[in-house]
């Protein structure tokens, strides 16, 4: 692969990590708040007593479940670019 291929793929690669750091960010911003709505809506259904309460928690536990999932992909995709851009670096450097 010619140096000029692999700076370009590099410059991507770089700009897609940044992307996904940055939404990894925001994602796991978002899961905090989240994750605390549904420890308010676990309390709330448990002083409440009220079917309807439970509900609530059950619904906010499942988004926050949905986002920690989320937040797993945009994990495992920084490191598989990672690693890509590692293997770029190593095909980079060979004389």
């Amino acid at each position: 692969m010619g140096k000029r291929l692999i700076e370009r793929r590099l410059r991507e690669t770089g700009v897609r990590l940044r992307r996904l750091r940055e939404e990894l960010s925001i994602v796991e911003e978002q899961l905090s708040h989240l994750d605390d709505e549904a420890d308010d809506k676990a309390l709330r259904s448990l002083v409440s007593e009220t079917s309807g309460a439970g509900v609530e928690y059950r619904e906010a536990q499942l988004h926050a479940d949905a986002m920690r999932k989320h937040r797993l992909q945009v994990q495992n995709s920084i490191l598989e670019l990672e690693a890509r851009q590692d293997q770029l670096l190593d095909q980079m450097n060979r004389p």
